[in-house]
């Protein structure tokens, strides 16, 4: 800890002091630039406004998402590039050998059904639109990679260092991948399994996750819950990032000195604090007298952002927000008439399938009353230096294999909504964010595949409105929280209409709030349709709603500091549990005088946070696993839903045995000991100096990160940055117990003036571009960690007064100047 301790302060000193990340004087005449474009019909043009974003303009709807792809190419080549090459499984081709087997895993995730169903099921309007639109944005990324050919000084430095160039997209590519979006409940089913097999006892796992709508899960007959350890090693390949190990650029540059191997830390999110935040206030609760919408979508770091923010003009079309770089579209934001924003809606889309396999014939397992073949597909995977290998791809009936254990005669396979027509992740936006009203919003909503979303909305009308979307199963006689026999007795009945779906329209609270906690209105029937029954922690939700239920109207300004709250309502809850406490242990003595008076804020100078943290986290949710549960159960459990140990110790009569309040104070009082003692060692003797943000930190890394050097390194990562809040507080960073390092949480955030758009703002951690020598790859770092915004401008006058580059793209066959 030494080092980051002696860090943090300087960097964030330097960042809020502006001289780490220089802002471009506002006075001086922007910079133009004239690009001749092979693919273009007509001339259009690119203004980026001093906060990187681009402010597209086309005479045509299709010159529109061409110029938005070759404007992906020239600010995120690399990005989308590597995300292609994940996605479909090319990696090998560029890095080496090692990435073999990522890219089988993900190659088994990729659609493989009818394109016309496909292109079909994403756009109202018909599927030659949805279509259209992937192609030509495609064609604007490649037109982008040919103008490199003849301007090779600009290529990405990422591909001069690792001796390749980017490839050519097809607009299937932009719809086959599924693979990048976020997973539902597959691996807690197995964990759920496994507590299961060591416990038989699947209650116990409520302290793992707690369910909804009082809902108590049974074991699938026929299931043998203790399932392989590495049972879903092949789907976490599939799933993970690309990350490079020290060796990997010199043997992507010269494959027979090394390999190169796929980090297989990924951070997964954690279901109980993944998530995101949006709310909507109507005309009547708003300062403004206008509709307010905001959202900060909750995801993991990484530099370049996952998140890119656009503005799409053109005839019929006026849409600014973000998407994602490799999409087409803008997903969050508004388009001049409806504002609209997203989090996660946990619908369960995923179920693991158990198939017991003929020992005499491997090629075959057990359906019904007989026996049915794998399918087996044959691919090639090209490998640097090596040629090619060719692997094997399994699939049953319900999708792909991920294990096959020849021991037990026994194989596993994913069923996931994924490989239904329509499920491109994010895709389904070119759709609804051409709505007009509620009804056409709605409409579009009906045919949402994935993510699955909570959507707020908000028009110029003053009207607000909720719909949740995406394809739901109907699992007739189990309720997708174990794995099941694939022997055709637990089987999918189609799917739930979109229509079918709860939504919200002008709610006399005058607002609407959704933090991906249970949001169900108790006349919809829940349990009966078995949408899902794992959500995230409801302690955002709570507090946000607690804030806006105390505001008699509510401006912009307080959206902005709601999306910034650190107030965390499990640290207010935990407080009122330790104020009377009297404890011999000198230790606890200190850390309840530390703790008493806390306002339960979270801010990176905290000390009391700190303590809080490091109590919770590493001591008291362990202890409280093993007070509460057998020795095996809590052994069985590598984590605690905080919300019911936060339950059982305001209500400890039912279990804490013969003493029960006695029992909970003298947990209480020990792991806070313990915490004291290991911030003494983290921090040193005198909590005046400890602070959360020298071990809560932001590191926003270059999947090249660990392969470069250090200086190239500090160029290519940001932070690590001093990080307020905590899992549960609005301001949502999730971090790992192991190191503090935050794992998700808030990089993009808006605010949107329904009908004043110019006075909407927004922030992208750490920047809009993908270029290290831009400066905007790390520019709204500093902003971001202030908490401030910048305006999101939309009228031409403004953009025009903010710009400080135009681009005019010209057809290549137009007359020279």
């Amino acid at each position: 800890m030494t080092k980051r301790r002696s860090l943090f302060p300087v960097i964030l000193a330097l960042m809020l002091a502006g001289t780490l990340f220089a802002e471009r004087p506002t006075d001086l005449a922007p910079v133009i630039e004239t690009m001749r474009v092979a693919g273009l019909r007509a001339p259009a043009e690119i203004l980026i406004d001093r906060w990187g974003v681009p402010h597209i303009y086309a005479r045509s709807e299709a010159d529109l998402f061409f110029v938005q792809g070759f404007n992906a190419g020239r600010d995120r080549l690399f990005q989308i590039d590597l995300w292609r090459r994940r996605g479909l499984g090319q990696l090998a081709e560029v890095f080496g050998p090692s990435f073999v087997q990522q890219d089988r895993a993900a190659r088994l995730f990729l659609y493989r059904g009818d394109m016309d169903r496909e292109w079909a099921a994403y756009a109202s309007r018909g599927s030659a639109e949805a279509r259209d639109i992937a192609a030509a944005f495609v064609a604007g990324i490649n037109a982008y990679i040919d103008w490199l050919s003849s301007h090779p000084d600009r290529v990405p430095w990422e591909f001069t260092r690792c001796d390749y160039r980017p490839a050519k997209w097809a607009a299937e590519d932009v719809v086959r991948i599924r693979s990048h979006g976020l997973t539902r409940n597959l691996a807690s089913e197995v964990a759920r399994a496994n507590t299961v097999c060591k416990t038989r006892d699947v209650d116990v796992d409520q302290v793992r996750v707690g369910l909804s709508n009082n809902w108590r899960t049974k074991v699938p007959t026929g299931l043998d819950p203790c399932l392989p350890d590495d049972v879903l090693e092949v789907f976490r390949l599939a799933t993970q990032a690309v990350r490079l190990t020290p060796a990997a650029l010199t043997a992507a540059a010269s494959p027979s000195a090394a390999s190169l191997s796929s980090d297989s830390s990924e951070l997964d999110d954690d279901a109980a604090t993944v998530g995101s935040n949006n709310w909507v206030i109507s005309p009547a609760k708003s300062a403004t007298g206008r509709p307010i919408m905001a959202n900060d979508p909750h995801r993991a770091y990484a530099a370049p952002s996952l998140r890119y923010i656009a503005h799409l003009s053109a005839p019929g079309l006026n849409v600014i927000g973000a998407g994602e770089p490799s999409l087409p579209g803008i997903s969050i934001g508004h388009n001049g008439t409806i504002a609209f924003g997203l989090t996660i809606f946990s619908i369960d889309q995923e179920d693991l399938y158990v198939y017991q396999v003929d020992p005499h014939d491997a090629t075959r397992y057990r359906y019904q009353d007989g026996w049915e073949s794998f399918r087996v597909i044959q691919e090639e995977i090209c490998v640097k230096g090596e040629g090619s290998q060719t692997v094997e791809l399994a699939f049953t009936r319900h999708g792909p294999v991920i294990y096959l254990d020849p021991q037990t005669h026994l194989a596993y396979a994913v069923r996931s909504c994924w490989f239904e027509p329509g499920m491109s992740p994010y895709f389904g936006s070119i759709d609804y964010m051409r709505a007009r009203d509620f009804q056409t919003f709605r409409q579009a909503m009906a045919n949402w595949g994935a993510p699955t979303e909570n959507q707020v909305y908000a028009d110029v009308a003053g009207n607000i409105g909720w719909v949740p979307g995406g394809l739901a199963p109907k699992r007739p006689n189990w309720d997708g929280l174990l794995p099941v026999p694939g022997d055709g007795r637990y089987e999918w009945d189609g799917f739930w209409r979109g229509d079918q779906l709860p939504y919200s329209y002008n709610p006399p609270e005058g607002w609407i709030v959704t933090a991906n906690a249970y949001n169900i209105p108790d006349d919809y029937p829940a349990a009966q349709r078995k949408l899902g029954f794992e959500w995230t922690n409801p302690s955002r939700h709570a507090r946000i709603r607690e804030v806006l239920e105390g505001l008699d109207k509510t401006s912009l300004e307080d959206s902005e500091r709601l999306q910034n709250d650190i107030l965390s309502l499990p640290a207010r809850r935990l407080l009122a549990l330790i104020q009377d406490l009297a404890p011999d242990d000198p230790r606890a003595q200190k850390a309840l005088a530390l703790l008493r008076g806390w306002d339960a804020r979270q801010p990176a100078e905290s000390a009391q946070a700190a303590l809080f943290e490091v109590w919770q986290s590493r001591h008291l949710s362990r202890a409280f696993r093993q007070a509460v549960l057998p020795p095996s159960a809590a052994a069985a459990l590598a984590s605690t839903d905080i919300e019911l140990m936060l339950r059982w110790l305001e209500r400890p009569a039912d279990h804490f045995g013969a003493n029960p309040a006695t029992s909970r104070d003298r947990l209480l009082v020990s792991t806070l000991a313990a915490a004291y003692a290991e911030l003494e060692r983290l921090q040193g003797s005198d909590p005046a100096s400890w602070q959360w943000g020298r071990l809560h930190h932001n590191l926003s890394e270059h999947p090249f990160a660990a392969a470069v050097d250090e200086s190239l390194r500090a160029k290519i990562n940001v932070g690590p940055i001093p990080k307020d809040g905590s899992a549960f507080t609005p301001n949502q960073s999730s971090y790992r117990a192991a190191d503090f390092r935050q794992t998700n949480g808030a990089s993009f955030r808006i605010v949107v003036d329904v009908g004043d758009w110019d006075n909407s703002r927004a922030i992208n951690h750490p920047g809009q571009s993908g270029d290290p020598d831009s400066p905007h790859y790390r520019d709204l770092a500093p902003l971001w960690r202030a908490g401030q915004y910048f305006p999101l401008l939309y009228s031409r006058k403004a953009i025009d007064t903010a710009t400080e580059k135009v681009i005019h793209l010209k057809p290549n066959d137009s007359p020279q100047p």
